[in-house]
């Protein structure tokens, strides 16, 4: 399983493409009342991004890989990682499920949800193989305490309040992931929305997908240009 989660981690930033454009594939729809699917998909989205986003404003990772290769520069406990031992994972997932519900297919729900639980488990003991190695007892001990994935809400409220909450670093890091997903849900939506009606389509009747989209593409290169502007300061 080691082998298997070392191969998904170098090749996994490739397989959300082939994710995003499954969900626009014309597969069996799971409800035809796509107001409530919509609904039910962006909370479940939304939970993702905010386990995202505080887990990167809480403690700050300084990797989780190198040259395509599992890496770690030490052992990060605190923050989010004192409750669950893979937030960011969590996260991914509720993403994932949440993009699923959203493009209303059956196909996404019950082939692609499991199949990306399966490849972040195989990740996930690739890389605690690699962890043991390099920190031994001290991981062991770490592990003792925390679950792999169950998060244990137990003095959540505390670690909020102890860890100081960065929210430019989530800007910086997190912005290109909040676009992708807010964007393909707008698409999704839009997808949705027309189906079977295409005959119906017209400039009025788009004109709020499209506005909203220029929104957000206007907003994603303002923080990308923010970002590099930083990252040239700080040089």
């Amino acid at each position: 399983m080691e082998r298997i989660g070392n191969i998904f981690f170098k090749t996994r930033n490739f397989l959300f493409p082939v994710f995003y454009v499954i969900l626009f594939l014309p597969f069996p729809r799971i409800s035809e009342n796509y107001l409530t699917v919509f609904i039910i998909g962006l909370v479940v989205t939304t939970l993702g991004q905010f386990v995202r986003m505080a887990t990167i404003g809480l403690v700050y990772i300084v990797r989780g890989g190198k040259n395509r290769r599992i890496y770690a520069d030490g052992l990060v406990t605190d923050g989010l990682f004192s409750h669950s031992r893979n937030p960011m994972y969590i996260g991914n997932v509720l993403m994932i499920a949440g993009m699923s519900i959203l493009s209303n297919s059956i196909f996404a729900i019950v082939i692609m949800v499991p199949l990306f639980v399966f490849i972040y488990q195989a990740i996930i003991i690739a890389e605690e193989d690699y962890l043991r190695d390099k920190f031994g007892i001290g991981y062991d001990e770490y592990c003792k305490k925390v679950n792999r994935w169950l998060p244990n809400l137990q003095g959540i409220a505390k670690t909020f309040s102890d860890n100081g909450f960065d929210v430019q670093k989530v800007f910086l890091k997190e912005y290109n992931t909040t676009f992708l997903w807010m964007f393909g849900g707008i698409m999704l939506f839009a997808y949705n929305y027309y189906w079977n009606r295409f005959s119906e389509i017209s400039i009025e009747g788009a004109t709020p997908f499209l506005v909203v989209a220029t929104i957000l593409i206007i907003m994603y290169f303002t923080l990308r240009m923010y970002k590099k502007r930083k990252t040239l300061s700080l040089k």
